[in-house]
Parts: structure tokens; C-alpha cells; sequence
């Protein structure tokens, strides 16, 4: 019989379970974090392009402090984009929490808030949902008995929400896909032409809907692609080549500007050591039904 989840050790710090099926709730990607200690965790936390959920599944609450000294404990969601600069850590100590990452054409039907509201921030789960739902959930994930019962939980939870499809234009959600699609190696312009709609009139309602203008998503989801693939090795030259910059120059400047470190330094001390390295599809997709404009 198949084991209902698969983990994977990505580093001595975090050991990280992923369903083993595929989720139920298109536009979602579930995995299960568990503190291996005994240090407690201190990460840069780097941009990506998705929005995420972190449930705390135990008493440990997981900690994200800002650069301004702004500190944020318990089940958490950030935005869009959320870290640029290399602004904001991830702490924690025996902790055990569920990161739910979440496609921007989606998020808002799950979180109830659009996405523009909460791009390039973080906002604690309670404050979306309520104390008493918030609380509830946590309650249930810190009672289970095992990641499958999490997992189960977490998409029985959120599976009701975006039933009735996007919570952005149809059209928009058919763009972000094909920006993700194309690792971020799309041009703005075809994208435009392939809706029939002015270039002005896709940047005014990505962006009112997204909360960041088209080029920037672009931007965005190659940059997340490349630090991936620099977290696990590759040569900075190669990864150039491949994620569709100009030169290596042209990397180097995009990798400081999204994390404040060079390509050379972009895994260590971060995140996407763990979080990337455990799955390739860490950016949500949608169903096929759903992209056509």
C-alpha cells in the first residue's frame, strides 16, 4: 500500500513532508515543517510568487521580524513579493508548522482579503480570519496525529473557498499562469496582444488586482527560479543562461536586488535552502479549465 506522505531531510535543520497525492484545491501546494533543532531556526526570508499561509501546528509559533524591528508571531500570511531586500527573518525553536503557498489568482477566495491588500506584507491568521476561526484550525492541526491528518484537515478546510474559480478577472489569472509557465521569460507586450487588450489596460488592472504591475511578476517569478536553482548548486553563469537574463551581470544585479546578498551567498542563511529544495513545483499552478481567457 502507498504511504500517504513523502519526507524528505533538505537540511539539518528542518525535516519537510509533502502529500504524497495531489491536492484537492487547485492553485495550493501543502507542506509539512518540522523544527529538527536543537539551535533555533534563523533564515533570511527571500521573495517568491505566491502568497503563504504559516499554521502553527503546536504551541512553538513561528516568528518573522522585519527590518524596521516589527516582529509577527503564530499562524502568519504573507504577501506577494513579501522580504525584498533581504528585509525580514524567519525565526523559530521546536517548532511544527504547515506552509501553505497559494497562486495569487486564487489566494483571495482562501484568505478573503484580494491580494493587493497584503503585497510585500505580513499579517497574522487571526487577524484575516478571526479569532475564532483561526483558532479553531490551529486547535485541530495541534491535535492530529499525523501530517496526513494535517494535510486532510488544511484542504478540507480551505476546499469550500474558492469553489466558484479566480477571485481575479479570468484574464488575469490566464496571464499570471502564463507568466509562471514561462518561468518568468514572457514578454509583457505578447502577453497583452495574446488578450487583445492595451498594454496600459493589462498594467492598470494587474496590478489593481495583484497588487505589483506585470513586468514586476515577471521579474519575480524568474528570480524565484533562478535563487532555486543557485540554492542547490548550479553555477551562477549557468543559471544565467538558462533563466533568461542578459549576462551574468544582469543575475547578480536582480539576485541583490530581491535578497541583499550576491548569487554566491543567496542559499545560505535562507529559506529556499529548505523550502525550495524539497519540491519543484513550489509554485502553485491552476487547472487547465481556468486559463483561457
Amino acid at each position: 500500500m502507498p504511504t500517504a506522505v513523502r519526507q524528505r531531510v533538505v537540511d539539518p535543520v528542518w525535516q519537510v513532508t509533502r502529500p504524497a497525492r495531489p491536492g484537492r484545491v487547485p492553485g495550493v501546494v501543502l507542506a509539512g515543517l518540522r523544527d529538527r533543532g536543537p539551535a533555533p531556526v534563523d533564515h533570511r526570508l527571500d521573495p517568491h510568487p505566491v502568497l503563504t499561509l504559516a499554521l502553527a501546528c503546536g504551541e512553538a509559533a513561528l516568528g518573522i521580524d522585519e527590518s524596521t524591528g516589527r516582529q509577527h508571531r503564530g499562524s502568519l500570511v504573507t504577501g506577494l513579493g513579501f522580504g525584498v531586500g533581504g528585509t525580514a527573518r524567519v525565526r523559530a525553536a521546536n517548532v511544527e508548522w504547515m506552509q501553505v503557498r497559494l497562486s495569487p489568482a486564487i489566494a483571495g477566495a482562501v484568505l478573503s482579503v484580494s491580494p493587493a491588500e497584503l503585497e510585500g506584507s505580513v499579517v497574522t491568521v487571526d487577524d484575516l480570519w478571526g479569532e475564532r476561526r483561526a483558532g479553531r484550525l490551529r486547535e485541530q492541526l495541534a491535535e492530529a496525529a499525523s501530517w496526513e491528518e494535517r494535510f486532510a484537515l488544511v484542504e478540507a478546510f480551505l476546499a469550500p473557498l474558492p469553489s466558484a474559480g479566480p477571485a481575479i478577472e479570468p484574464e488575469l489569472a490566464w496571464a499570471w499562469d502564463r507568466i509562471v509557465a514561462g518561468h518568468g521569460q514572457v514578454r509583457v507586450e505578447g502577453l497583452a496582444d495574446e488578450l487583445g487588450w492595451s498594454r496600459k489596460r493589462l498594467w492598470s488592472r494587474f496590478h489593481a488586482q495583484l497588487g505589483l504591475p506585470p513586468k514586476r511578476a515577471v521579474k519575480l517569478v524568474r528570480f524565484d527560479r533562478a535563487a532555486t536553482r543557485l540554492a542547490v548548486g548550479q553555477e551562477a553563469a549557468r543559471v544565467a543562461a538558462d533563466c533568461g537574463y542578459a549576462d551574468q551581470s544582469h543575475l547578480h544585479r536582480d539576485v541583490v536586488a530581491f535578497t541583499g546578498v550576491t548569487p554566491a551567498t543567496v542559499a545560505g542563511g535562507s529559506l529556499i535552502a529548505t523550502a525550495d529544495m524539497a519540491w519543484v513545483d513550489h509554485v502553485p499552478r491552476l487547472p487547465k479549465a481556468w486559463k483561457a481567457p
